[in-house]
């Protein structure tokens, strides 16, 4: 099994140029998985983890529900987003400027083969990550991602899921508010969840700005961990 993970800092890119990147490395990988089963050989499968911020956008997933963005197309233009309706589970989601995305694109042959400790392993990075700061962070049950203050009026979320998973290759992952923008939140109803609101590692601080380097840094140290792998810089 092929533990080593390539990681590449695409820094601020384009949703959709991304999101094809991201279907490039995927196919890459089924596409190996299906060659050697067909021809009987052990070609080891490559494994990608993609660090990116978006440009102001908002993604829709396949489960999710159109009456949970709040904005005609006129009104995106305005705030200089974009919209796509995608791949992955869960419902609707911003990304922008001040968030870390991650998307771990592995074959999880190489690791474990549950979709259920995967997602749950991604959740745990980021609490690991947040506890580093100070903060206690955790599940909420019945809905994917991090949260603050579960069970509370006050329950906000920080962090944001949602994979897709084929022949157990994953993409899509994860988005980390930072120092995001968490005004861009009030146009849509986020991940189709009422009454709750939205949160950023620097509000929760109570700083300006955080370091994203350092952030990422720690994201990195806590999913080598969890899964066992190292990174290799492309």
């Amino acid at each position: 099994m092929n533990k080593i993970i390539k990681l590449q800092d695409l820094g601020l890119r384009d949703y959709k140029d991304t999101w094809d990147y991201q279907e490039e490395l995927f196919k890459q990988i089924v596409d190996l998985k299906i060659k050697n089963r067909r021809e009987e050989t052990t070609i080891p499968t490559p494994n990608y983890f993609l660090f990116v911020e978006h440009p102001h956008v908002y993604t829709l997933g396949k489960s999710g529900h159109m009456d949970n963005m709040l904005l005609t197309e006129a009104q995106l233009e305005e705030k200089g987003a974009t919209f796509y309706k995608i791949n992955r589970g869960g419902d609707i989601t911003y990304h922008g400027p001040g968030q870390i995305v991650g998307y771990p694109i592995l074959d999880l042959d190489n690791f474990f083969t549950d979709i259920h400790k995967y997602l749950r392993f991604l959740e745990e990075v980021i609490i690991l990550t947040l506890n580093d700061y100070g903060i206690k962070s955790e599940r909420s049950p019945g809905e994917t991602g991090v949260w603050l203050d579960v069970g509370t009026p006050f329950a906000r979320k920080i962090c944001a899921m949602g994979v897709r998973a084929s022949r157990w290759v994953t993409m899509h992952g994860f988005a980390l508010n930072v120092n995001a923008n968490l005004g861009y939140f009030d146009n849509i109803i986020p991940c189709g969840i009422r009454g709750k609101a939205v949160t950023s590692l620097n509000v929760e601080l109570g700083i300006k700005e955080v370091d994203e380097a350092e952030v990422k840094t720690k994201i990195q140290k806590h999913f080598c961990a969890l899964f066992e792998s190292e990174f290799s810089l492309e």
